[in-house]
């Protein structure tokens, strides 16, 4: 698979639809919810995997993977996944930890379960309801034969990660809360800790012509040429960027992500759908890089 540059079109879904169903229906199972283009992001990263490949289980780092569900997808289809966010997940909820086998990387990665259930600030029928959630995932057995090991850093120093160990790196919308100063040295970063012909698949922002900051979602939206530069990829690296207009109108006018916005959305004007009102701002773009 070369390098590529591919802004994703609302037609993935019915492409992938398989793939989809599953993540739906994960996602509920966790109580987790998507944010509006996420099954676009999720959906292409799956499919560039390529995770029914014969051989041994691949080593994936999930890159600001707070708790969301393409981390418990991969463990599910047996992935070793190490989940890497600057969001301190020590306590992280038992409907996880019952359904996966989750560990921490070092001790401050993930406390005891009897530390999270006396620590939490949920009020008393969330607790319940999670703590109900755990025990059915250890009595129906774990979800596939991967695992998730939780790590606590910044995406900049990995320090804990050594070189060449990992077989691919995903980031769902997570690279583009990096100013365009730091987003390089990511990239930079992340690459060291990959196996020579290892990948990898980032979702951001696309800008239809020059980089521009949405405010809403604090991300930042790049030009095909920025994407070349920050990931170092060659300037004739192929992209679509042409059919931009093409492809936003389309996703302005899909039903199955406008009428299954996430409820949290209209809580808010300060999110990437601003009160719930389906009014798409820019598309998504997916950059696959390979490791040489």
């Amino acid at each position: 698979m070369p390098d590529k540059i591919e802004i994703l079109a609302v037609d993935l879904l019915e492409k992938h639809r398989p793939v989809v169903n599953n993540l739906r229906k994960m996602a509920n199972s966790l109580g987790l919810d998507f944010g509006w283009h996420y099954l676009l992001d999720l959906t292409w990263i799956i499919n560039q995997l390529g995770l029914d490949t014969p051989g041994q289980p691949l080593k994936i780092l999930d890159a600001g993977a707070g708790v969301g569900v393409l981390q418990w997808y991969l463990a599910s289809q047996g992935a070793q996944v190490l989940s890497v966010d600057r969001l301190d997940r020590a306590h992280l909820a038992l409907r996880f930890r019952g359904r996966f086998r989750v560990t921490g990387l070092r001790a401050q990665d993930l406390h005891s379960m009897p530390q999270t259930m006396l620590s939490s600030t949920m009020p008393l029928k969330r607790r319940l309801v999670d703590l109900g959630r755990g025990l059915a995932g250890w009595m129906g057995g774990r979800a596939g034969r991967g695992s998730v090991t939780l790590y606590h850093q910044d995406l900049q120093t990995l320090t804990d990660i050594p070189d060449n160990t990992l077989d691919a790196v995903v980031a769902v919308s997570a690279l583009e809360h990096n100013s365009p100063e730091d987003l390089g040295l990511v990239v930079k970063e992340l690459l060291r800790t990959l196996k020579p012909g290892g990948k990898i698949l980032a979702t951001l922002g696309a800008a239809r012509d020059q980089d521009w900051f949405h405010e809403p979602s604090q991300g930042w939206n790049y030009s095909a040429d920025s994407l070349r530069k920050h990931f170092n990829l060659a300037t004739d690296t192929a992209d679509n960027y042409a059919c931009y207009n093409e492809i936003l109108a389309a996703l302005r006018e899909c039903a199955e992500l406008r009428d299954n916005l996430a409820g949290f959305y209209a809580r808010s004007g300060d999110n990437g759908m601003p009160w719930g009102k389906w009014d798409p701002q820019y598309l998504v773009v997916g950059v696959c890089k390979i490791k040489t």
